[in-house]
């Protein structure tokens, strides 16, 4: 009998051990995907294209932006834009200026090799509820979720 439980002992050690390693080994993989399963990437040739594609795009982007590149969080409203803007400045109803008090990151739960790190210090503005900086014609837009809702609620009481 020892030697038939020895086996058992060692067999189920042997699984545990397989199983931990394929942990380590599998785990990072799996939570990239699970994070990732809950983003939309798309690119785009001009603003008007983004528009007509995809309906979170938002509608002060000029139709004539190009090098459009838009991220979003499909399980909330965390946002990341960048285009090319030809005239090199704000589009028309975004105000320049502090945008307000406070740092405003990027949202944690993006990132994306063509939305570079540190730029949101160097926000000149806002677009809606998007914070912006502009460098030469490059706009980079982003936009946190639980900001939005809570400005969204203020201007609910303010009503």
């Amino acid at each position: 009998m020892n030697g038939i439980a020895g086996r058992i002992a060692l067999g189920v050690a042997g699984t545990g051990m397989a199983v931990a390693v394929a942990a380590v080994v599998a785990g990072p993989r799996v939570a990239e995907w699970y994070d990732g399963r809950h983003q939309e990437q798309s690119s785009y040739a001009s603003g008007s294209a983004a528009k007509a594609d995809h309906r979170a795009v938002p509608a002060w982007l000029p139709d004539n932006a190009s090098s459009v590149r838009y991220l979003m969080s499909t399980s909330g409203d965390d946002r990341l834009l960048t285009a090319t803007l030809p005239e090199g400045r704000l589009p028309a109803g975004c105000r320049t200026g502090e945008p307000g008090k406070g740092s405003h990151p990027a949202p944690v739960s993006l990132r994306a090799g063509w939305f570079p790190e540190g730029i949101t210090a160097r926000a000149t503005g806002t677009c809606g509820h998007y914070r912006v900086a502009l460098s030469g014609n490059q706009l980079y837009a982003w936009q946190d979720g639980a900001a939005v809702q809570a400005a969204l609620r203020a201007e609910r009481l303010a009503r």
